[in-house]
């Protein structure tokens, strides 16, 4: 499981839906939480907390450009690539965090994945979910 250290910056809530927007460092993350409960409208601004996303989420792209839905994107450098029969796991360096994706074999051959490449990690905002650290 992928954790970063955030910040909450916002906390939009219609109904049961929430949307929480938060900072890690300069970088913006946004999580859809569904069915989302009281606490979450209690979350301010400035509220430390922690981002949890799956490897198995987390898709990969080089030289992305143009305009795409998700509002997730980390950029990164790859520090390690251990490819299986199946599966590849690649390791990537974001600020001075470490995130891992879990990618098809296949579409690591297709993007020629290799260390020192430039990569953009992407995530929908409904695989993230917002961990607020306890208030004291």
């Amino acid at each position: 499981m992928n954790r970063l250290p955030a910040t909450i910056v916002a906390v939009e809530v219609h109904g049961s839906i929430a949307v929480v927007d938060a900072a890690v460092g300069d970088h913006r993350f946004a999580a859809t939480l569904v069915g989302a409960g009281e606490e979450v409208a209690s979350w301010t601004a400035g509220m430390a907390a922690t981002l949890l996303f799956k490897e198995t989420e987390v898709s990969l792209a080089k030289n992305l450009s143009g305009l795409i839905s998700m509002r997730n994107r980390i950029p990164a450098s790859v520090t390690a690539v251990e490819r299986g029969k199946l599966l590849t796991k690649v390791t990537l360096a974001f600020d001075r965090f470490v995130v891992e994706s879990v990618i098809t074999t296949r579409s690591s051959h297709v993007l020629g994945l290799d260390i020192g490449d430039v990569v953009e990690g992407l995530v929908k905002a409904n695989e993230m979910t917002v961990i607020p650290e306890a208030r004291t």
